[in-house]
């Protein structure tokens, strides 16, 4: 293999260690050895380079290829993380759909982070400079002797947007593109010295959405530079221009499309040798094709995520001018679409992918290493997820590579997210990407699908479909689709072209065992999830310590500065975790509905780990550096996202004594191989994890697929004590195979609660007396007597964020202490779930903002980072001689859980417990209830 230059080689061992690689062990399955490969003429690169701004975009018009430059850069690189470009400002012109107000340096709560040279932009975390425009960078070759008389190719592996190169002063030509490298024919260079002069212009070319990722700075993508490898290749001057392989996993062949490349402007004749197949081959003054089959032998596995084997083979041209050699790497395998499934070879498939927009805080570059990206993957396959979806971007070659060892599935986009003319000037722009995305990519087996962009407008509904069709018939090795997130059918009547479709059926209709096929009514085809997920979960601040890097997290630390105002960065760990366990929750609802729905062939997560842009969107179970957060591990993430996953429609999670549970299971199985014998089983288990109740069903074969019936759960849950959490499992026996669910029991009737001497009140005057004469008060306050500061509490946590989504919920569920003895007869853990949930009905947070600090509230909603505000469900406080507790839940409701914890709140209230050590003046709580 030809080596791959590392840029910051400091930076890139920070990123692997401060992943922690040596701490995940990844097996990978074993290669077959690539086979060395053959001398090339290759000159790296890499090293110092002269260099220039050219802010007034002259340097065309002036010559400076002519002309030595006066600053130097070290390439690979970009020019903002070396100390070039512009001072973030408050006018810094950011590339990126700014949240609602694109002047937030105007809004007064901003004003302390509008300093020059101090600036912290809210939206996004920002890089060290900034810079919109053209560079130049020169540097003198020596072109060596040897290369007399052949073809000289320059490559620039990434480098964005648009490259203008020069040679002696000689405009070579430009390439503009966002997906592929850079690669000039410079022909054939007389030995010596040469000076070599790109002109790079950044800014935005085309009118792709700024939010795209291959263009915005909401992940840091408008570096200017070049990354990767950057060399100059010799070559004979006819030569191997492109190869693609064409595997047959019935026949176990590989069809070899050849392009052959002519620089001598006359016509020849020659071999093509792949293996031990020769075939002769002829070619015109401007080149020529050719095709041959090569068989594999019958050895050749097939390539997927459980037997990720590749295939090598070296093709060789040889004849009048040609001597060139290409080592292919590919797969043995075949995906192609049946109804509404997709199959891998003849072999239905779930795919389980997160997105991924290409952030890489450390560097500002995507990784061109192999070894940084089988870390990314890794994690992912840990967690049990089997391919990634590249959002609006199309990831370097090292990206692919991985993949294909690791047996992962890629789709990447055409680096597009736009609206399309009906001029078509940017459907010719898809169409090139296209091209250069298949030339440069098109042989990696894990290349698996392919979209036309993210959430396509304009004229796509007719633009399209002859792109599909087109492409598809050009190259039937992956699946294709018009873009990522579009509506199950965008036109009635209209066929689909589309071989798959990626859809946004989602959200808590399909929960609690219900799922998502109604919504999909009418596909014909596969149908993925769109950006599944998508909940957020509260900051842990300690994050910020990890930006040594390029990107600054000066988001972060706004957030945190406000946290601290509002007293709540002494509880940030514990917010952080218990807004992290309603989010894994959350998740797991989503993505356990998408596998209940019979038409859906699998899930695209929006994200496995944090989104630093539009707006900061804490939407992962890892952090941005695809860490794990602490609250979640990949082992429970992927019992119920993963090859084999039980599921049970359970709809129902509050249950009292007069109550049966009624559960059909199910399983959705996509692991390596059918089971020949497998002992489904079930049990439920008290708190501390005994069996109170088990039972299984007859042993016998699962297929591949899923909603496979395994059968129903019924019991009588009148002999089992309560109030109590409890939890069903289901699993495969000795198969490490399980899913489980809690829970709640309460009694038919709550009982008698020993309220003697508490005052239940909703009327303030009514409290306040009783709590001047010394007595005790449990003050439920009306929905109406709060002002709207006193926000609603959602029964799901954020989406995406509050700053790009104004008008969703502002929680991120609760924290509450879960020992006090308030809660004793109320179950709980110290987060949020469906048992709370199933209260919270109507019901609004209490804002303790202008209380005193040492009040702890019993039960605390978690507020919108963004917003910080201290807030309280269940608190308790002295009032002068008098006890005080307060609730926003209405426990008069008819919810079991309502009168429950009513219940275990008197019991407690009526003993000699309820000592609250807070002081707070009736004066100061007379303030909250705006109506009282």
């Amino acid at each position: 293999m030809v080596s791959i230059t590392e840029p910051h080689t400091m930076q890139r061992r920070s990123f692997l260690e401060l992943l922690g690689l040596s701490a995940l062990s990844t097996a990978s399955p074993a290669q077959t050895p690539e086979p060395e490969q053959a001398p090339r003429d290759v000159l790296p690169l890499s090293g110092q380079w002269e260099f220039a701004l050219d802010r007034a975009d002259a340097g065309v018009k002036e010559q400076w290829f002519s002309r030595p430059l006066k600053d130097r850069i070290s390439l690979p690189g970009i020019l903002q993380a070396q100390g070039y470009g512009d001072e973030i400002g408050v006018d810094t012109p950011w590339v990126a759909a700014l949240p609602r107000d694109m002047r937030w340096d105007r809004l007064p709560q901003y004003q302390a982070y509008t300093k020059p040279g101090h600036v912290e932009m809210p939206y996004l975390s920002q890089p060290p400079r900034h810079y919109l425009g053209v560079a130049w960078y020169q540097r003198e070759l020596e072109i060596p002797e040897v290369w007399s008389g052949k073809r000289i190719v320059l490559t620039l592996e990434r480098t964005r947007w648009e490259t203008t190169v020069f040679v002696d002063g000689k405009q070579i030509g430009s390439c503009r593109t966002l997906v592929a490298p850079h690669i000039y024919d410079l022909g054939a260079l007389a030995a010596g010295k040469r000076s070599l002069s790109v002109r790079i212009d950044n800014r935005m070319i085309l009118p792709y959405r700024p939010d795209g990722h291959s263009v915005s700075d909401s992940l840091g993508a408008t570096w200017n530079g070049i990354v990767g490898k950057i060399e100059l290749a010799a070559t004979s001057p006819v030569w191997i221009e492109d190869a693609q392989v064409y595997p047959d996993i019935v026949k176990r062949t590989a069809r070899i499309r050849i392009e052959i490349g002519n620089s001598t402007g006359k016509a020849g004749s020659g071999e093509v040798i792949a293996g031990a197949v020769r075939a002769p081959v002829s070619w015109d003054a401007s080149g020529g094709k050719a095709e041959l089959e090569a068989p594999l032998g019958p050895e050749a596995k097939y390539w997927s995520e459980f037997t990720p084997a590749l295939e090598h083979l070296t093709l060789k041209l040889t004849g009048g001018g040609a001597d060139d050699v290409r080592h292919l790497t590919f797969g043995l395998r075949e995906i192609r679409r049946e109804g509404v499934h997709m199959l891998l070879n003849r072999r239905v498939i779930d795919l389980r992918a997160t997105h991924f927009g290409g952030d890489f805080p450390l560097t500002g570059f995507p990784a061109t290493d192999v070894a940084t990206w089988k870390r990314i993957i890794g994690v992912c396959k840990a967690w049990g997820l089997n391919g990634m979806r590249f959002h609006s971007w199309c990831p370097p070659e090292a990206a692919f590579s991985a993949a294909d060892e690791m047996g992962f599935y890629l789709q990447p986009e055409c680096g597009m997210w736009n609206s399309f003319d009906a001029g078509g000037k940017m459907l010719a722009v898809l169409e090139d990407e296209t091209a250069r995305m298949i030339k440069a990519y098109g042989n990696h087996p894990s290349f698996l699908l392919i979209a036309a962009t993210n959430e396509p407008a304009g004229s796509y509904i007719d633009q399209l479909p002859g792109w599909e069709t087109k492409w598809r018939a050009a190259d039937p090795r992956r699946l294709w689709t018009d873009g990522t997130g579009r509506p199950v059918r965008p036109r009635p009547g209209q066929p689909y072209a589309s071989d798959y479709i990626i859809t946004p059926a989602r959200g808590a209709r399909g929960w609690f065992g219900n799922d998502y096929e109604r919504m999909l009514a009418g596909v014909e085809v596969p149908a993925l999830g769109h950006e599944i997920g998508q909940w957020c979960a509260y900051p842990d601040f300690s994050v910020i310590e990890k930006f040594k890097g390029y990107l600054r997290p000066g988001n972060y630390e706004i957030f945190r500065d406000w946290a601290a105002a509002h007293g709540l960065l002494k509880k940030n760990k514990e917010l952080a975790h218990a807004s992290g366990r309603f989010q894994l929750l959350c998740y797991k609802e989503e993505i356990e509905a998408n596998l209940r729905t019979p038409s859906y062939s699998g899930v695209e997560l929006l994200d496995l780990h944090d989104y630093l842009g539009q707006g900061t969107a804490l939407i992962g179970l890892l952090d941005t550096f695809w860490e794990s957060k602490g609250y979640a591990t990949a082992e429970e993430f992927s019992r119920f996202c993963g090859p084999t996953v039980p599921l049970a429609r359970l709809r129902q999670r509050v249950f009292t004594t007069a109550d049966s549970l009624n559960a059909d299971v199910e399983l959705a199985h996509f692991g390596a191989a059918p089971l020949a014998e497998a002992t489904p089983e079930w049990r439920i288990e008290n708190a501390a994890g005994a069996v109170v109740a088990k039972g299984e069903w007859p042993t016998r074969g699962i297929p591949i697929g899923k909603n496979i019936p395994l059968g129903s759960v019924t019991v009588d849950l009148s002999k089992l004590p309560a109030p109590h959490r409890y939890k069903l499992v289901v699993g495969l026996r000795g198969k490490r195979i399980e899913n489980d669910w809690s829970f709640w029991l309460y009694p038919a009737a709550a009982g008698g609660a020993g309220s003697a001497g508490v005052l239940i009140t909703s009327a303030w005057p009514e409290a306040e007396a009783r709590l001047a004469a010394g007595g005790k008060v449990l003050f439920q306050p009306k929905a109406q007597d709060l002002d709207a500061s006193n926000p609603p509490i959602s029964t799901t946590p954020i989406f995406w964020n509050r700053l790009m989504n104004p008008n969703g919920p502002w929680m991120l569920g609760i924290w509450c202490d879960a020992k006090h003895p308030a809660l004793a007869g109320f179950p709980t853990e110290a987060h949020c779930d469906f048992q709370w949930t199933d209260l919270f009905a109507g019901v609004h947070a209490l804002n303790l903002d202008s209380l005193p600090r040492e009040l702890d509230p019993v039960v605390q909603p978690i507020d919108d980072w963004n917003r910080n505000y201290k807030l309280g469900l269940l608190y308790e406080c002295k009032v002068g001689s008098g006890r005080l507790a307060v609730c926003g839940i209405d426990l008069n409701g008819e919810r079991p859980g309502a009168a429950a914890l009513r219940k275990s709140l008197l019991d407690y209230m009526a003993g000699n417990r309820f000592q609250p050590t807070a002081a707070v003046s009736a004066a100061d709580l007379g303030k909250q209830w705006v109506k009282a």
